[in-house]
């Protein structure tokens, strides 16, 4: 009997059998599971994985190794029986070194060393940290041009006046439309209540006298050769062959309008933006940017030789709402094309408590084309406080000459797109412009028209509330010209955006994004269809109300009106209601816009309400910070020194949230300092801590690691 075959022989003898032949089934290396409950890694969790911390960590070393070797040298020398000198031991950094032939020890020795630049839309500020003061130089460069800027769009002066069909001029109290017209009358009318509810004399004819007066004061004409303070224009080259490229600073602003070859003005910043309007690439603008701080750094710092410069750091303050393309573009600049040894950057809000020496404050930078708004606390910029308006000083300037000229001003031809009388305008409004309700009355002035060229005209003029009007427009910016401030924005240098998702990634702020907010327009209401078509009963189409963006000062009358036993009470269903502190913050604190409308709509609002908005995204429900930031308001910058200013700010700071009444103050800069040079001040200041050495980027950093050096060494979240 033949036995039953297994199924392992049925498969052997068919050829079915498996075999192993100890040959992989891939030459791939096979990588095992790792164990999911205990695995650890150290990768960028130790400082000497990271390139810029190790390094510091390799000079800290080498210090020391060299300030052990030079201690021993010098006790060496020493014969027996003599007292060796006692070693002092420097904090100071070796690749700054000390200034020996200028006598200079310590800190002062330091900042000899350390070159401050802050650039500005209208001035540049540029100093050695060991100076008193910076240099003041208009952020300007002049290059040969077929026209000047006064000759563009077919000589169209600023500000635009109406023309009638024959291109003749119409009347001053309608050149400047009718918007305009109905604000200032507005402005003029709320100005006699106020003065009559305070007491104050109104003259009921006052208006009348004063046009009358500047429509019959002919000008009076004076020789040069008469003139004490006849100005030195800037000379250029009768042969166009010697003309120079390019004049910077202020002799650019003193090149006559009817040279031979013309020049045309570029402003390479505008309202703290890139300027886009006036340049086509934008390596031309980035190259007019390094040419003006380069003629700077020659003439005022006499330093001519760019190869003395590796021996040289640099402190750059930029914007607290800065753009990133601007940042590492200038980090670009000043390591790779001038050569500097390190750079660190800093804030303007941050620089300036470092300059007037507070802990704790509320910053309030007006400038000549933006205001920045920004609390301060323990040395840090509070992220989401941060308010970038865009007017400033000369908004007032611009809205000054539109008064005096509806009031029938005798310079009529005022043109402030040309450079005489842009500087004449500058000149008539710092001397003339208060907010003092006292000096409001009709009185007798005259300045001197000085153009190349020509002779001195004297005229002679009255103001009255336009003086105090133009100022004001601060608290009321719809009365500035905006419609061509964001005229070619974005067309040649595109936002910053993120690697991985291509999302915008520049920093942003609750309290812009409430800003942005109130001044966005509505969006359109939603339809609801009632029938088949979308119509109502009666054919026409019914809206639905939209819900309104919350008002992130509703928050400080919240505030006033409730008491602190009501803290742990729900918040009802509304935007407009603070929820209570620890419960998660409010749909307004979280408002966040669509990334495009930071390009699209251009951030304005009230002075006071921007201060009240940051201290409300600031403080967030604290009721002891809220406090402290209205107690230490501090307004800086060249647009701030209007006599009174102070006085009424903090009247209408005042008067919005009358239960902290008591707290707000409005400080000035300690020391007698000049309020434009603060933030500047504070850049010398940090640039000579010793503490600061985490902060500086040097040439081989950013060549390994190029912008992503930003993320370790700024003081802030890049």
């Amino acid at each position: 009997m033949v036995g039953k075959k297994s199924g392992k022989a049925l498969l052997r003898e068919e050829g079915l059998e498996r075999t192993d032949n100890n040959m992989d089934l891939s030459t791939w290396p096979q990588v095992n599971m790792i164990n999911q409950k205990n695995y650890y890694t150290e990768y960028l969790k130790r400082d000497d994985q990271i390139l810029p911390l190790r390094l510091q960590q390799e000079e800290r070393r080498n210090r020391m190794t060299t300030n052990a070797k030079d201690r021993d040298r010098a006790l060496a020398q020493f014969k027996p029986g003599e007292i060796p000198v006692p070693d002092i031991e420097m904090d100071l950094d070796d690749d700054v070194g000390l200034d020996e032939g200028n006598g200079l020890v310590g800190q002062d020795a330091l900042g000899s060393k350390i070159i401050v630049i802050h650039p500005g839309s209208q001035n540049l500020r540029i100093g050695l940290a060991s100076d008193a003061l910076p240099k003041t130089v208009p952020m300007v460069i002049a290059r040969r041009s077929p026209i000047n800027e006064s000759e563009e769009d077919g000589g169209e002066p600023r500000p635009k006046r109406l023309k009638l069909n024959n291109d003749r001029l119409m009347e001053p109290e309608k050149m400047f439309g009718d918007e305009f017209a109905s604000q200032y009358g507005t402005m003029c009318t709320d100005l006699k209540v106020h003065m009559r509810s305070h007491k104050r004399r109104v003259l009921p004819n006052s208006k009348e006298l004063i046009v009358n007066y500047n429509k019959r004061t002919p000008p009076e004409t004076i020789s040069e050769h008469n003139d004490p303070l006849r100005i030195d224009w800037t000379e250029i080259p009768s042969d166009p062959r010697k003309a120079p490229a390019f004049v910077t600073g202020k002799d650019a602003l003193r090149i006559p309008d009817s040279s031979n070859p013309k020049y045309k003005l570029f402003w390479p910043l505008r309202q703290g933006w890139y300027n886009e309007h006036d340049y086509d690439e934008k390596r031309v603008l980035y190259d007019d940017i390094a040419v003006i701080i380069e003629e700077a750094i020659r003439t005022q710092l006499n330093i001519p030789r760019k190869k003395d410069w590796m021996q040289y750091g640099c402190v750059f303050v930029v914007p607290d709402l800065y753009e990133r393309r601007y940042v590492t573009q200038i980090l670009r600049m000043l390591l790779r094309d001038f050569g500097f040894a390190r750079v660190c950057f800093i804030q303007e809000s941050l620089a300036a408590t470092f300059g007037a020496g507070y802990t704790s404050a509320c910053v309030v930078d007006i400038g000549a084309q933006k205001t920045s708004v920004c609390c301060v606390e323990e040395g840090m910029c509070l992220e989401n406080s941060r308010i970038n308006l865009k007017y400033g000083g000369t908004d007032v300037t611009e809205t000054f000459i539109k008064m005096m000229l509806f009031d029938h001003f005798p310079y009529s031809g005022i043109n402030l797109n040309r450079r005489y009388d842009f500087l004449l305008a500058e000149e008539i409004k710092i001397k003339f412009c208060t907010l003092n309700e006292g000096d409001i009355s009709p009185q007798p002035a005259d300045f001197h028209l000085r153009a190349s060229g020509q002779p001195t005209r004297k005229y002679f003029f009255k103001t009255y509330d336009e003086i105090l009007l133009a100022p004001q427009g601060y608290f009321r910016p719809s009365i500035f010209d905006h419609s061509w401030k964001l005229r070619d924005r974005r067309r040649i240098i595109d936002r910053s955006r993120d690697l991985y998702d291509g999302s915008p990634n520049d920093p942003t702020s609750t309290a812009q994004s409430a800003i942005i907010a109130m001044t966005a327009p509505p969006p359109p209401q939603n339809t609801v269809a009632i029938n088949g078509n979308g119509d109502g009963p009666d054919g026409m189409a019914v809206s639905t109300p939209v819900r309104q963006l919350p008002n992130p000062l509703q928050r400080f009358s919240e505030q006033d009106r409730t008491s602190h036993s009501a803290i742990g009470t729900p918040a009802p269903d509304d935007d407009d209601t603070p929820a209570p502190q620890g419960e998660g913050e409010t749909s307004g604190m979280k408002n966040e816009l669509d990334p495009s409308l930071r390009d699209d709509v251009l951030p304005i609002a009230p002075l006071d309400v921007a201060i009240l908005t940051s201290i409300v995204h600031g403080a967030r429900n604290d009721d002891r910070k809220t406090r402290d930031f209205l107690g230490g308001v501090m307004v800086i910058g060249g647009g701030s020194q209007v006599p009174g200013f102070y006085t009424y700010l903090e009247e209408r700071l005042k008067e919005s949230r009358p239960g902290f009444a008591k707290d707000v103050m409005i400080g000035t800069p300690p020391r007698e300092l000049d309020p434009q040079g603060v933030v500047w001040k504070g850049g010398s200041v940090f640039g000579k801590l010793r503490q600061t050495n985490d902060s500086w980027i040097n040439k081989i950093e950013h060549d390994r690691l190029g912008a992503r050096v930003l993320a370790y060494k700024l003081m802030w979240a890049w």
